[in-house]
């Protein structure tokens, strides 16, 4: 290959020249005469990697070097940024009081409890919370988006059943990691859960991540549109060793890393739990996984016309922290999206909102009542330790035997006073006894904190006083404002959560997949996490106490109570049932019997029997119709008018459902031909079609059924009876027709007023661009008018002016000067 001196170094490298192929050429460049250079590369060289390789196997030393320095830089600032955060953080820990303090301040032995205030408040979230995000059913609901059919609804129930086996039983992780995130979450206001795919257990993970392992610029403020989120890792000498065998990291050589110095959040957790790092050759490396937007050389985003557009496209880059040395750089969006949109591995969790990126946790809300609660129960457990054990002043003359050691109660000690009085040489300091309004500070300091975080004790009911329902309910309102807006975002985020799962198995999952459950095998497909299911976490994200579910079952049931003949009272007790978690609610309630579908001979017996007979779906019902025909031809229907209607009304039940089945078939037909996303957009003229559609056919169908009937009650035409009958169907028949007949007008209606609106709105445009048009002529006209006018008043003053001149310059006589 020949390069031309004169060409500018960056066009000479356009062919994306790699490190890896400046090793493989052949011996020195060769000069050219004309002055350009040849370089022999060898044999054939084969320069391709796949769109999930690490593209750090392909880029030179020099590259990586630039690349690792600029990211280890922002790195370090978005740490600093924040570590006004992490002071706070880290001396808001200290107010758990998890660890006794040891005071000699104001006096030696002086108290160091600290009030569980905010223990209390972290403690009753996170047991409220644990309950609601991951019942013990499983966490996961579907929901079906668009027309529902027999094949959506078992793919729904695959999809919920398939998720909640995974998180129940396959993640082991997951609800540990759950619950250690419900703890950190009100202390610190932001917490993390990363799902991604783990190569080593072959399956998705979703693994928590504390706020002081997830750092982001200072001017972030959301995940969506950070530009760079660093993921800071602790990973064993021995696990890197195999993510660097297994191909995922590079296999380089990495000094053995230095004791780091810890954060002041990671310090104060050391020292609550009480550890202490003694040895030291674990060999624990910290990786900098930073998912960034980078201009990669050699890997430049590119038009339709090869040129190259500046734009930076989304990497994952992997340093390890102690020798700045990148492991793996790889591309962060999938292959087959053509705008290169960064993937999502993070969910955000927020306790309160925040002003920031970061939420505000109990330690920002509740870390200035919780001190003063400490300082003032320090102060009256001090004063009751001073009034106890009292100190003062001796006069230099008083001798007390043994005086050094304290009294004990029932011992009397000798006395030497001077002055005969001991009272005179004893002066005891005056301490008073611990304060009552002090006292009353703290009560009112403790209720307001359990009052914000929601964890103070409601008095629904006290002895026999039993509060209306409408007071409870607005008691418990007041009281859970503020935890069930929390809730609300939880629920959100876990709805994220979920929808990234989802999407990982639908990418990892193979064809069919098996899995055990309780019963039997069950089978889900990578197909069913499509469009059409949407995957959606089972707690309520307006309800957040088993209280406020019991009560709200409660009223339901009440209100069914009153209104019996409006409401099911057996749907009523189920849920009261469940709101209070009773187990096994069938054996308690044993469903009532349904109706079954019956042969046509039974059916012909309830009937002449005077009993109801029912029509069900997927019946052959041109066989029952066909039996009940034939019963009605016969003597003995022909003489009980009331079989006879019972017969008939049954028969239109078979037409009905025919018709609908017939319809709803084809329907189906033409809409699975259609793409998901166009079968929204017509499903409602879909079913309007459909309705319409139904009555033509019932229309048909009730035609032939009554000529044949006609037929075959000829003989007796002459009866009265048949006669009213056969006007009762005439009758139906018409009312049939005139029902298709108004669903017709309506429809034309409809669509005339559509096409009158449309020219409306058409006379409407052109009547006002013809009335800009005559006020834009009008206007150039008075225009030009007004210009004229302006032009003939100024010659007339010129006129004027020269006549007067001339007048001037002429003699009386008018004889010129």
């Amino acid at each position: 290959m020949a390069i031309d001196r004169e060409m500018p170094l960056k066009e000479q490298m356009k062919f994306d020249m790699r490190a890896e192929e400046v090793d493989i050429m052949e011996g020195d460049p060769q000069l050219d005469a004309d002055g350009g250079a040849t370089i022999n590369f060898g044999p054939e060289v084969q320069m391709s990697e796949g769109h999930t390789e690490n593209l750090a196997d392909f880029l030179s030393d020099g590259d990586l070097d630039v690349i690792s320095r600029d990211l280890v830089e922002a790195y370090e600032g978005d740490k600093d940024s924040r570590e006004e955060w992490s002071s706070t953080y880290a001396e808001g820990l200290d107010l758990l009081g998890m660890k006794y303090e040891e005071r000699s301040n104001p006096f030696p032995g002086a108290s160091g409890v600290s009030h569980p205030l905010l223990a209390e408040s972290v403690t009753q979230f996170q047991a409220q919370s644990y309950k609601e995000l991951f019942p013990a059913g499983g966490p996961v609901k579907t929901q079906v988006m668009g027309m529902t059919n027999p094949q959506v609804e078992a793919q729904s129930g695959r999809v919920k059943e398939f998720m909640n086996y995974q998180l129940t039983h396959v993640m082991e992780e997951y609800e540990p990691e759950l619950d250690q995130m419900l703890f950190h979450l009100p202390l610190s206001g932001s917490a993390f859960r990363k799902i991604y795919f783990d190569n080593t257990l072959g399956r998705p993970v979703s693994k928590f991540v504390s706020s002081e392992d997830l750092v982001v610029p200072y001017e972030a403020t959301d995940l969506m549109t950070c530009a760079r989120i660093t993921h800071v890792v602790k990973m064993m000498s021995n696990e890197l060793r195999k993510f660097q065998v297994s191909g995922f990291y590079r296999d380089i050589d990495l000094e053995d890393p230095k004791d780091d110095d810890p954060s002041k959040v990671k310090e104060k957790i050391d020292e609550i739990d009480g550890k202490k790092k003694a040895y030291t050759k674990d060999n624990v490396h910290t990786l900098l996984e930073m998912h960034v937007d980078l201009d990669l050389p050699g890997y430049e985003d590119a038009n339709e016309a090869g040129e190259e557009t500046g734009i930076s496209l989304p990497y994952i880059v992997t340093i390890e922290d102690n020798s700045g040395e990148i492991l793996s750089i790889r591309r962060n969006w999938n292959e087959q999206d053509p705008l290169k949109i960064k993937k999502q591995y993070f969910v955000h969790y927020k306790f309160l909102p925040g002003l920031g990126f970061y939420g505000f946790g109990l330690i920002h809300m509740l870390g200035g009542l919780t001190k003063t609660a400490t300082s003032i129960l320090r102060q009256l457990i001090d004063a009751g330790t001073l009034v106890n054990l009292p100190a003062g002043f001796k006069a230099r003359g008083l001798r007390i035997r043994d005086d050094d050691q304290p009294l004990v109660p029932g011992e009397f000690r000798d006395v030497d006073a001077p002055a005969g009085d001991i009272r005179n040489s004893l002066v005891p300091l005056p301490y008073k006894e611990p304060s009552g309004t002090l006292f009353n500070l703290l009560g009112f300091v403790i209720e307001s904190g359990k009052s914000f975080a929601a964890v103070a004790d409601m008095k629904l009911g006290e002895g026999n006083e039993v509060n209306p329902v409408g007071t409870t309910m607005a008691l418990l309102e007041r009281g859970m404002k503020v935890m069930s807006a929390i809730h609300k975002r939880m629920h959100m985020a876990q709805g994220k959560e979920f929808k990234l799962l989802a999407q990982l198995f639908a990418e990892t999952l193979p064809n069919v997949y098996p899995y055990q459950v309780v019963g039997g095998n069950q089978a889900v497909k990578a197909q069913d996490f499509d469009e059409r299911i949407d995957v959606i976490p089972v707690s309520d994200p307006n309800i957040f106490s088993v209280t406020q579910r019991v009560t709200l079952a409660q009223q339901q049931l009440q209100l069914a109570q009153a209104a019996p003949e409006m409401h099911s009272l057996p749907e009523a007790y189920r849920r009261m049932y469940e709101a209070m978690g009773v187990q096994n609610i069938e054996a308690l309630m044993p469903p009532p019997p349904q109706p079954q579908p019956k042969d046509p001979a039974t059916e012909n017996s309830d009937l002449l029997a005077g009993m109801p007979a029912q029509a069900f779906q997927g019946q052959n019902h041109d066989a029952h119709i066909a039996s009940h025909f034939s019963l009605m031809t016969s003597t003995v229907v022909k003489s009980n008018p009331m079989a006879m209607a019972n017969i008939q009304a049954h028969v239109m039940q078979h037409i009905s459902l025919k018709a609908q089945e017939e319809i709803q078939a084809e329907v189906q037909q033409q809409m699975m031909q259609m793409p998901p996303e166009q079968q929204q957009m017509m499903q409602q003229q879909m079913m309007m079609e459909m309705q319409n559609r139904v009555a033509e056919r019932e229309a048909e169908l009730i035609d032939n059924f009554v000529t044949e009937l006609e037929d075959a009650l000829k003989d007796s035409t002459q009866d009265p009876l048949v006669e009213l009958k056969k006007e009762e169907l005439e009758l139906r028949e018409q009312d049939m027709e005139r029902k298709a007949q108004e669903a017709q007008l309506k429809l034309e209606l409809e669509e005339r007023k559509a096409d009158d609106r449309k020219e409306t709105d058409e006379d409407r445009i052109d009547q006002q661009k013809d009335a800009l048009a005559i006020r834009s002529a009008i206007a150039a006209e008075k225009l030009e008018k007004d210009s004229k006018n302006k032009m003939m008043d100024k010659a007339e003053k010129i006129t004027a002016n020269l006549e007067k001149t001339a007048a001037n310059i002429l003699n009386p006589n008018g004889s010129q000067q």
